[in-house]
């Protein structure tokens, strides 16, 4: 798959909430995820197994989700980036929005590092 395929593939899932999909049919097994310093309960991993393990932490940390949104891809040779925004209502710390923008990069048709930057 080319960077706009799986950009374009990965949009498509994440608007879908299948956030564990995405991760299993794009990511190499050795993708590392990179979360900002001092971010409250993740932390940056390197695994396929990993990431999804951290997205069920992130989504056990989750009441009720209100909306999310994710832009369409902006594409820069064998990176890309998306914006999301997220609203929900968090364990203990009430309804909040997040917004961040997300940059991968890819090698040999997979994802092999994201990057949140919020």
């Amino acid at each position: 798959m080319t960077t706009q395929q799986i950009a374009d593939r990965l949009v498509e899932l994440c608007r879908k909430g299948e956030y564990t999909a995405a991760q299993e049919e794009l990511y190499a097994d050795d993708a590392v995820s990179i979360e900002p310093d001092g971010s409250p309960g993740l932390k940056t991993v390197t695994g396929r197994d990993a990431i999804v393990q951290k997205g069920h932490n992130f989504m056990a940390m989750i009441e009720e989700v209100h909306s999310s949104e994710v832009s369409d891809a902006v594409i820069a040779g064998d990176h890309f980036a998306v914006a999301a925004t997220f609203e929900a209502t968090f364990k203990g710390m009430g309804r909040q929005v997040m917004a961040e923008i997300c940059v991968y990069s890819v090698k040999d048709g997979k994802i092999v590092k994201e990057q949140f930057i919020y």
